[in-house]
């Protein structure tokens, strides 16, 4: 397990590899402490979940490496269920960019390890023994004695239930396929949106064309997809707009998982850790963005953790308080259940009269465009609860 022999000792144990995780990690190896990240998967850039639409804050405040970035896209399309006048809406900046998920988690990890981050691939978290914590891989069982422990491990962290911390209760399911467009778009690019509970029960199906990649997919309640959610992925996929013209591989990537929408989560630290990311419920409870939540709460739990370390006091993780963080997701979160109440059709379009209205568009915009973030690690420390929530 990259040198773990069968003990070890470390300053922090993570555990998950993908964007939070592998920030986390970073950043607490860059501050000069000794960390271990594990990862089941044999490589971070396999199995990909997530969509990787970056928004524009993201881009203006983190240095993602332009090779694995799509086209900038600044045009949204919002489509009734019967797919007739869709809502336009078009941006004088850049407002998302695709992400070569693939190549940029290859990056994220090279950067940890030459930061000095200890990477155990086909690693297991098989829980805790005191303050042991056991690792399963390749190699013999490991018992890591750490001081502190991350979890980064997703929607349904095991470290989450560890700790004692919340866990997400309130989930969508998704499914993507994503394939390379060959030649340049007939259309600039585009993040086509479609609101229709028959495909995406309580949230929203999707196409983004940016003329080199498209990723088109579904997502919603699991208990509300009628045929399933593989069978409402062939139906959508089948009859998605934004693909005129387009010829589709026969081997496509596929994606999928759980998203947390119930928003941060009240418990994600205690004196023996915290949860980042997916498992801390850093997801927007309306867009289901989770790229732009992720790198900052890894941000603040790394100044956090930095502080415990350096102080040797555990009370400091008190800081990383997810009640607070939470309030500024008030709005956010009463959209997400207005959104849930959609459940057919002719309910969606229904709606469509309000949204083509110019306060509908102007709200419509304000979401899609508008300049908010997660808060930012000092609104944080400093126990602001109306920091700035993400779309």
């Amino acid at each position: 397990m990259n040198g773990l022999g069968a003990t070890a000792e470390a300053d922090v144990l993570v555990v998950g590899a993908g964007l939070a995780g592998l920030h986390t990690a970073t950043l607490l190896s860059r501050k000069g402490h000794d960390v271990v990240l594990a990862e089941r998967r044999a490589s971070p850039a396999s199995a990909i979940r997530t969509t990787g639409i970056f928004v524009r804050k993201t881009l203006d405040d983190f240095p993602l490496p332009p090779d694995c970035l799509g086209p900038p896209i600044r045009r949204v399309l919002l489509y009734p269920p019967n797919l007739r006048r869709p809502v336009s809406l078009v941006s004088g900046r850049d407002e998302y960019r695709v992400g070569d998920m693939g190549p940029l988690y290859t990056q994220a990890t090279e950067a940890a390890a030459a930061s000095g981050v200890r990477i155990a691939l086909s690693t297991r978290y098989a829980g805790r023994t005191g303050t042991a914590f056991h690792l399963a891989g390749r190699e013999s069982p490991t018992a890591l004695r750490a001081r502190f422990l991350v979890g980064a491990d997703g929607a349904r962290s095991r470290v989450a239930q560890d700790l004692g911390l919340d866990r997400n209760d309130h989930l969508l399911v998704g499914a993507e396929e994503v394939f390379a467009l060959s030649g340049s778009g007939a259309e600039p690019p585009t993040f086509h949106c479609v609101l229709d509970p028959a495909h995406a029960p309580g949230y929203l199906a999707w196409v983004v064309n940016d003329g080199h990649h498209a990723h088109v997919g579904v997502a919603g309640y699991a208990d509300r997809f009628p045929d399933g959610l593989r069978r409402t992925m062939e139906r959508f996929s089948a009859a998605a707009p934004g693909l005129t013209g387009v010829t589709r591989p026969e081997v496509v990537e596929r994606r999928g998982g759980p998203i947390p929408v119930g928003g941060v989560l009240r418990r994600i630290s205690c004196p023996g850790g915290l949860l980042v990311g997916d498992a801390a419920g850093a997801v927007s409870p309306l867009t289901a963005g989770g790229l732009d939540p992720c790198l900052r709460l890894s941000e603040h739990a790394a100044t956090v953790l930095d502080t415990a370390l350096r102080t040797a006091d555990r009370q400091a993780l008190r800081a990383y308080d997810g009640a607070a963080l939470r309030t500024a997701f008030r709005g956010r979160l009463m959209l997400r259940r207005a959104l849930s109440q959609l459940r057919t059709p002719a309910m969606a379009e229904a709606a469509f009269p309000l949204l083509r209205s110019r306060f509908g568009r102007a709200v419509a915009g304000r979401v899609l465009f508008g300049d908010r973030s997660f808060p930012t690690p000092a609104r944080a420390e400093a126990g602001v609860g109306g920091g700035r929530s993400s779309r």
